[in-house]
């Protein structure tokens, strides 16, 4: 027997042990915590439960992070700063940092190393350095259904409609409407539905003509 198939075997114990799961004493922290939810362990960064709730049958993978405000002893003025819905699966090593609110819909699926926020830093006063310099804090919003890929990056103030698909690495900027597809930095639509069909979208927002094809 090699000495790692032991390490392995402890290892596997202890990530399965130190899962949230609901009925825990981690889990009754929490503003809500469905059933059969579980946030994987390790947790990067887990604070300000009782702002956050999370849906039922949901997934928050491992190495991610949750927190609402920026410390764990910090009051907020909203009784729920983060709503995660039923069925949602958060990919390992994201984050989802709220200060006022950030919402995601029921099914929403995300690739790893996801991060959204409602929360930014200002920059205008130059005597001050910008870390410790706060910008108003915009909702953000994920509607049912979505699929963010791996490494996409949602900015304050933006809405993802239902059923959309944004691709990985893209920088969700402004608001993406229902039913589309969308890439690149800052994220654009490059299919939507329409007449129940995908089509593609050009730059200017409409369906390329056929001599633009």
């Amino acid at each position: 027997m090699r000495l790692s198939d032991p390490i392995h075997r402890v290892w596997e114990q202890v990530v399965r042990l130190g899962a949230i799961k609901p009925g825990s004493r981690r889990a009754a922290r929490f503003g809500a915590f469905g059933p059969k939810t579980v946030v994987c362990f390790p947790v990067a960064a887990l604070f300000g439960e009782r702002y956050i709730r999370l849906g039922g049958g949901s997934v928050i993978g491992p190495y991610s992070t949750l927190s609402a405000g920026v410390g764990p002893d910090q009051m907020l003025d909203q009784e729920c700063v983060i709503r995660i819905g039923d069925r949602c699966v958060i990919g390992k090593g994201s984050a989802i940092v709220g200060h006022t609110s950030v919402e995601i819909g029921d099914d929403v699926w995300t690739g790893p190393h996801v991060y959204v926020t409602d929360a930014n830093h200002g920059y205008e006063d130059v005597t001050v350095p910008i870390g410790v310099q706060f910008a108003a804090n915009e909702p953000v919003r994920i509607g049912a259904g979505s699929w963010l890929g791996t490494g996409v990056v949602v900015l304050p103030g933006t809405t993802i409609g239902r059923h959309v698909v944004v691709g990985a690495g893209a920088v969700v900027a402004d608001d993406l409407p229902d039913n589309t597809v969308a890439v690149g930095n800052p994220a654009r639509v490059v299919r939507k539905y329409e007449e129940g069909k995908w089509v593609s979208v050009g730059s200017d927002g409409h369906p390329p003509t056929s001599s633009s094809r």
